[in-house]
């Protein structure tokens, strides 16, 4: 990932609450399309310009070609508020964020798609089965209106279950259910996405449970696929987290963290 520096230079006079809105528009755009990350993007005020901060997942993620049209519509409502498009500078390599899938796009495609993420990721959702790194939104097609706001969506909900099951003090069993069984309404949502997804590009999407707790490793070791009921336990733990997998339900697991090594 990559921090860039995006400079909002004033054309002509504006007042602060239409540049402001303006700017947070375009931002959120970007954010829906998965050429910026995360949630937060400091923005400073100075004489005649705006300055706003932002993590990508490629030097060359602000690209025109990587934009939807949505990202289009709101550079004119820049231009309406009084503001030029966006300058950019790229400040160097993210140390604290993961590191971009590094299947070429268009050419060598991953042999499979996982719907993934934890309350510590601000990265896509989607990762290359392959290399279990994080596949940027903007090269995959858009999945409703135009862009991935959906997936984006999906990604603030699971993530907030995890961070509420994490701390363990409030809502820790509902939010479990959500990310733990197939029928919750956040798995559904989820495995809904992957569904459109695997649809739209021809490459198999899995879907992950987050397992904790159990009575046993050995009963843990021996349980079947919630989907399916058949036999999904891995020979060995694949990318050091999953330890299942069912082709036919498209789902991956852990072993309960529990009994985790």
């Amino acid at each position: 990932m990559y921090i860039l520096e995006l400079t909002f230079e004033c054309y002509r006079d504006t007042s602060l609450g239409e540049a402001e809105d303006a700017i947070v528009n375009y931002l959120d755009m970007l954010r829906y399309q998965g050429q910026i990350l995360g949630r937060e993007f400091p923005t400073s005020i100075h004489d005649g310009h705006f300055i706003s901060r932002v993590v990508c997942p490629e030097q060359d993620s602000l690209h025109p070609d990587n934009q939807s049209e949505l990202v289009t519509l709101a550079e004119q409502r820049l231009h309406q508020a009084g503001l030029l498009a966006p300058k950019l500078q790229l400040q160097g390599m993210d140390l604290l964020s993961d590191s971009t899938d590094p299947c070429p796009q268009g050419e060598a495609r991953p042999g499979w798609l996982l719907l993934y993420t934890s309350f510590l990721h601000s990265c896509s959702p989607v990762r290359c089965g392959d290399h279990f790194a994080p596949v940027p939104l903007y090269r995959l097609p858009a999945l409703a209106n135009g862009d991935h706001k959906q997936v984006i969506k999906w990604q603030e909900d699971w993530e907030a279950c995890d961070q509420l099951q994490m701390n363990g003090s409030i809502a820790e069993h509902a939010a479990l259910h959500e990310i733990g069984e197939t029928d919750s309404r956040l798995a559904r949502r989820g495995r809904d996405l992957c569904q459109r997804l695997e649809a739209l590009t021809g490459i198999p999407v899995y879907y992950y449970l987050y397992r904790v707790g159990g009575l046993s490793g050995a009963e843990e070791r021996a349980r079947p696929c919630p989907g399916c009921g058949a036999d999904w336990a891995l020979q060995a733990p694949l990318h050091e987290i999953f330890d299942f997998k069912c082709d036919p339900c498209r789902l991956v697991s852990n072993l309960s963290w529990d009994f985790k090594d």
